[in-house]
This record gives C-alpha cells, structure tokens and sequence, in this order.
C-alpha cells in the first residue's frame, strides 16, 4: 500500500482544497492598478532613474523614515503626509570586483554589481548597509542623523568585508537580524554558494558559526531570523533561525524537504576543547504544515516561502505565520499556517531524535539526557548552587558532544488548530510574502492577513474561526493589483502608525493604504457585506471603525456579514418596482444577452421573468444560459418577451440590481427589412482573413453607405449585440474613432433619428393589440 500514498495524497489536497473554489474564497472586491491610483490609495517609487530593482526594504517607524536597498544604489524616503523628499546614495562594487565578477563567468547586468541586500540599524544614528559587491560582498556604515533629520550619506572609502554577513550571489537566499550589535546569519558564506551556515559577526564577541555537518545543516534555505526572548533575564535571549531542509530523518526518500526552526542561545561563545568557536547551543524541530486527509494520511505542505512574527504587548509570545508551498510536479498548493511559541519551547523541552546506527529507525532518546540540557543558554535560570556555568565553555564535554550528535528534536512543532488557516491549490499565482494586523472590531479582534503573490497582487484575507469547531472560514476581502506590468512581489513591510503597506518588487516599492472603507459604496448593506474589520456604517458612510469613538451609531458583522440585521432600518434596497425598465431588443431566432454584474464576485444572482403581474424563476437548459456576465439566449423565441428581473444574494441579503424588459423583433419583419436594405452592409463588415465579422466601421466603409437606409441597417445588426441601453457608450466610441468632423455631424443626426423613432415605437406599443399588428412595410416607415 505505501506506493498509493502520493495518490491518497493529491487526493486529501483536492478535497481538503475545494473550499478554494467556494464563493467566500473569491475576492470580495477586485481593484485594478488604476483603481488604487485614481483613489489615491497607491504610489510608486522606482527610483530617481527609473529601475530601481529593489533587494531589501527596511521601516523604520521611528524615524518616519524607508530605506530601500538595489541595484548599486539605496534610497531614504521621508515618509508622512504631504512629503515625498527622498535621497539616494549610489555604491557600487569596489574597483576592479565588477572585471573580475565577469572573467569569473558570471553576467554582468544580474550578477556583477552591487546588490543591496542588508539594510539593519546599527546604533541610533547608522545603518548598516552590506551587498555582494559583485561577488566580493562588502559592508559599510549610513549615516542617517536623529529622528527629525533627512541625513543620508555614506564615507565611500570606509568600507568593511561582507563575507558571512550576506551570499555573494545575489539571487541566493539569506536570513539575518541584528541584536545588542551583533550580526546573526544564515547563508552560504563561499563563492560557490556550497558553504551553508550560521554566523554571528561583529560585536565585542568571537565569530560563532555552525559545524560542517549535515546533521546540522543539509542544503538550507534560509528564511527569516529573529530574537525573541524566553524570559526578563537578557542572558536567556535566543535566536530563532526559520528555514528549509534536506531531511535526514526521511529514510530512503533522500529528496524529502522539512521546515524547521532551529534555535541557539544569543550568548553562545562554543566549548574550549569541543565546538571551539561553533555553536553550542543549536538544536532544531520540524515545522508541520499540513490538512487532515482520508485513512489518516495527511497533506503536507514541506517548503516554506515566508514567516510574519505578529508582536503583542508580551514580547516574548509573539504569533508566528508562516506561508507553505508543496513540492510537487502534479500540482501547485499554498498554504498559511499560524504557530504559537508556547508550542515551540514544548517542543525544544521534549525528547531529542536519536538513531542508533545506519540500519535503525529514528526514534525518540531515551536515555539519560546530560546537565545542562543541550539548549539551554548559562543564565540565572539555568544555573543551580554549586553547578554554575558562566559561558558556554564551562559546559562539560559530554554535554558538548551530545548536542553534537543530537541536534534535532523528535516531536514536531504542530499549527494552532493542528490545521492552515487558508489553503489554496492550483491557483494562477504563487504566495510570496505575508504580514498581518490585529485590527479590534465591534465584535472582537481579527488578523487580517496582506498576502502578496508573484504577479504583483496582494491578497487581504481575514479567516474566521467556527465556535468550538477546527474549521475555519477563509475571507478573502480584496484583491489589489499594485503593479501595473505582473512582477513577483519580493518584499512587504506594514506600518500600524500609518495603516499602510511598503510592497517591494524589482519595478520598485508601493506604498499601500490597508484600508478605504467608502470603496465598498454608500449603503448600509454593502459596508456590512465587506466584512472588513476597519470598516463600519457610521450612520451616513462606510467609515473606519475606531474602537474607542464616542459615536454610538456603528453597524458592523464581520462574522457573518448579514445586513438584514445590521441594517434592517436603513433605506438599504432599491424598490423593486419602483426600479425603471431598461428596454432591450432581440431577434427572434437569433441570440441575445442581457447583461447584469453585481458588484461583489462572492453575490449568486437569481433571474426573475414577469409576465402578466406574475413572476417566476428564469429556468436554465441548452438554450437559456446563466453567466457570470448575465443571461445568454442562444436562440431567442417568441414567448421569451417580458421583464427579467436580476436579483443578487450574498450572505442571505437579497437585492434587486437590474430590471429588463425584452423586446423580441419577429423574423418574418427582420426578413423583410433585410431584404428591403441589403446593400452590402454585411459583406463590408466582414473580416476577409478570418471570415467574421469586424467590431468597428472603417471610414471608406461609413463613405459608401447612404444616410438613411444603410445607417439603419447598421443599427439594426450593433443593437441586435449590445442593446439600446449602451447606446450613448457606441455614439461615444463612433465620434472618438470615426473619421472627421463632417462624419460625426452625420453620425450624430441619425443617431438622433434612431432616437425618436425609438420613442414612437414605445407609444406605438401601447396602442390597440390591432394597431401592433402592423405589417413591416409600416415598421420600416416608421424607423425611418
């Protein structure tokens, strides 16, 4: 049975997933590149000249300040209202690094410059700033002067080795954070990018680095790095090292990928006679990512693209969320998993994973584990009368060597509700980076999840937990196109000051807001279907929520987005009849769309036919067809005259958009008139090459018609397609397209034409069924 596993799999991913499909998981609301702009809820930055191609991005909120790292150059923008000062300091490699980059075979434009990739504070007036320096990687110190101050300057000639502080390739992978002026690091550190490791440079102690063994490390990939402290006493600070890797514990599947997250002790210095200057301290555990399948087998999702520390008010319980990808050829799937810290550390206090030799399964160790526990960090805490440790170095040997030969811990790190809280599988993008805000609302907190994809969208995604169930329901609230031209989404920081995101990409970075609550309309009911957490009807708008406001008159359902609830007295629906009928004409026999969108992807929309005071539900078959963009009669009969009815329903709330009423033209009368008028209209129209026909009049074409009869026959076959409604949109786009001045007054005086007689056939209409009857000798008359 073992060889069925990846079949079992695949299928616990695509049932697991199918919610991906579900109305909930479409974006709410889709805004274009253009919408952001226009809504001044967008800028870019791509440089002083043009192509920034950005490597880092770093926010300093303190200083109101963003510095961006590139293509041999950084950039400090002074962020706040009104001002967008920005300064550049262009660095490139050393003399003669960028000539040998080259004879070394490396490509000039990509690989041999000077790639920005480590901005990190330094003290309270510098950055530290490294690049690969065209694979020489180098460091240097920015100058950016006190809070208040727009200082950006650089010594040229003071300038440090970057080696072990950033890859020399630039498109290899890295993680570091900088703590109590120390740099710690996870890259490889040679030319060849062979050398996997972790470093801690600068500061007053010795270089640490990890032991060159795959037990340790095999073939990484680095992710994210942070300290994040274990309690009040600063000596028990670790370091926490987020990324991917070979298994070793896989058995016979040599190319199986884990995630971990591996650890060590911020004040590690190494061993005196074993680990001399290595880490002491690292040990590590599987992060699991994975939906519960069928007969037990779970679906995992094994790399890990990106992490998101999510910091409360106790510093050292940070939630950590974290986007998965699976490694698969047969299909593509992402997921986001949330893990608390208490179960990290629980899992860093288990049993370590031990095997006894080559032809032994892993298990958990069950001996005698030596004092100090591997891991633990000589602190306070640690320390007991009579065995006190100052460093590292007064470790016994034996503790030394068991950590050598125990890195790994046998109990993995499971996600809060052992289960994603989004899941997508096959979808046209790829999940790239994550950030996440805690915003309070009428009913509670929620994290709002900014996931950004490699087609320059980012995804606004709330997930709503069920009571006492595991599942959760994943809302995706927006979609925001914030690049105009797809281009992989690299970086994404958020700033809760200023309620907006910095989404880096090779084009540049876009500053965009969280949130613009009057996008979703001017009614009760659309503010309340948005389920977006900052956003709440104020009585007279869809406004943001303020936890502490004094205003009383605040409707909100970000659970279940019901605006018969919420909104039950507010004027929140057109009266369906008071709604004014559209007129729409059809052929008989020939096919017909009407057109009806609501605005929200996530509404269902129901068709109603009135006939005689009576109304009933449209009914769908071959001929009569439901689409996103309306209804479509593939052959239009007779009987088919009436009014439609377009109603949506979303989340129980039901809503008249439009109301139709469809004029079916008999065939025997449009015989006749084309008969009467065939003066090479259609033959005109028709694309030689391909045979159809074109969706636009060339001018020598419009020469050769008379102004009566031919310009009828060409309203005929345009409104036979779009109907009478979008009319003024087809005189617009004529006088726009056609020809000269002369032509548009023609054009305009036959539309006016079509116009009234348009009105007379309504009042005709209304007269006796005998005086409707007439023949199309008389219908011809009259158009004319």
């Amino acid at each position: 049975m073992a060889g069925f596993t990846p079949i079992f799999v695949l299928l616990a991913l695509l049932a697991t997933c199918v919610s991906s499909s579900s109305k909930s998981n479409v974006p709410r609301l889709r805004l274009s590149y253009k919408d952001l702009l226009s809504t001044n809820r967008s800028s870019i930055f791509s440089g002083h000249h043009g192509q920034l191609s950005l490597s880092t991005v770093y926010l300093d909120e303190y200083r109101d300040r963003l510095f961006l790292g590139g293509k041999d150059v950084m950039y400090s923008l002074l962020l706040g209202p009104g001002r967008s000062e920005s300064k550049e300091i262009y660095w490139p490699p050393l003399p003669g690094n960028r000539e040998d980059c080259i004879q070394r075979g490396k490509e000039p434009q990509t690989e041999c410059a000077n790639f920005v990739r480590l901005l990190q504070p330094y003290n309270r007036t510098h950055l530290l700033a490294c690049g690969t320096g065209a694979f020489h990687p180098m460091c240097s110190f920015i100058y950016v002067g006190h809070r208040g101050e727009h200082v950006f300057t650089m010594d040229p000639k003071n300038v440090e080795n970057g080696r072990g502080r950033v890859p020399h390739d630039p498109s290899l992978p890295f993680a570091s954070t900088f703590s109590g002026g120390e740099l710690f690091t996870g890259l490889t550190a040679d030319f060849l990018g062979r050398d996997s490791v972790i470093f801690r440079s600068m500061g007053g102690r010795s270089t640490m680095r990890t032991e060159t063994d795959h037990k340790i490390l095999h073939d990484p990939k680095f992710v994210a790095a942070h300290l994040i402290p274990d309690s009040d006493d600063r000596d028990d600070d670790k370091v926490y090292f987020f990324f991917t890797e070979k298994a070793t514990e896989a058995g016979d599947r040599e190319e199986a990928i884990h995630t971990r997250v591996g650890r060590m002790c911020a004040n590690d210095v190494g061993g005196q006679r074993v680990l001399v200057n290595k880490w002491s301290t690292f040990i590590k555990a599987r992060l699991v990512c994975s939906v519960p399948g069928p007969h037990g087998i779970d679906t995992h999702f094994n790399q890990l693209e990106d992490i998101f520390l999510l910091r409360g008010k106790d510093v050292r319980n940070p939630d950590i969320y974290a986007i998965f990808s699976t490694i698969s050829n047969v299909f593509q799937g992402f997921a986001v998993c949330v893990y608390r810290m208490a179960d990290i550390r629980e899992a860093f206090n288990g049993p370590f994973a031990h095997k006894e030799g080559p032809d032994y399964q892993w298990g958990a160790y069950e001996g005698r584990v030596p004092y100090p526990r591997p891991g633990v960090c000589p602190s306070k805490i640690t320390n007991q009368p009579g065995r006190e440790f100052a460093s590292t170095k007064d470790f016994p040997d034996y503790v030394l060597q068991f950590a050598r030969s125990h890195p790994l811990m046998w109990r993995p790190v499971q996600p809060a509700l052992r289960r994603p809280v989004l899941a997508k599988a096959n979808v046209p993008y790829k999940l790239k980076q994550i950030v996440v805000d805690r915003v309070e609302a009428e009913d509670g907190q929620y994290d709002v999840m900014f996931i950004s994809t490699d087609i320059g969208t980012v995804l606004k995604v709330i997930a709503l937990h069920g009571g006492n169930s595991l599942e959760t329901e994943e809302v995706t609230l927006e979609e925001l196109q914030v690049f105009k031209v797809p281009t992989s989404i690299t970086s994404m920081e958020i700033s809760v000051k200023r309620q907006s995101l910095y989404v880096g990409s090779p084009a540049g970075v876009a500053q965009v807001k969280l949130h613009r609550c009057e996008t979703y309309g001017k009614a009760c009911a659309e503010c309340c279907l948005a389920r977006d957490p900052y956003c709440a009807w104020d009585g007279s708008s869809c406004a943001r929520y303020v936890s502490n406001s004094k205003r009383r008159f605040r409707r909100q359902d970000i659970r279940h987005g019901n605006p018969v609830l919420q909104c039950l007295d507010q004027n929140f629906s057109e009266d369906l009849e008071e709604m004014e009928d559209r007129v729409v004409y059809g052929a008989e026999n020939n096919s017909t769309f009407l057109e009806c969108v609501p605005r929200s992807p996530q509404a269902s929309v129901i068709w109603l036919v009135q006939r005689d005071d009576r109304k009933e539900e449209v009914k769908m078959d071959d001929r009569v067809i439901s689409t996103e963009q309306g209804l479509l009669f593939r052959r239009l009969l007779n009987q088919d005259a009436g009014i439609y009815i377009c109603r949506s329903r979303e989340h129980g709330f039901s809503q008249t958009l439009a109301r139709l009423s469809l004029e079916v033209l008999q065939g025997d009368t449009l015989d006749e008139l084309t008969a009467r008028d065939n003066t090479g209209l259609s033959d005109l129209l028709k694309d030689r090459s391909t045979g159809s026909y074109r969706n636009w009049m060339p001018c020598s074409t419009y020469n050769r018609l008379s102004p009566i009869g031919q310009s009828r026959m060409w309203f005929k076959d345009i409104m036979q397609t779009i109907g009478p409604s979008n009319l003024p949109h087809v005189e617009e786009y004529c006088e726009r397209m056609w020809c000269n001045e002369k032509l548009r007054r023609k054009h305009k005086s036959m539309v006016e034409k079509y116009r009234q007689a348009q009105e007379s056939a309504r009042k005709a209409r209304s007269k006796s069924s005998s005086e409707r009857n007439r023949t199309p000798r008389d219908l011809s008359a009259r158009q004319e």
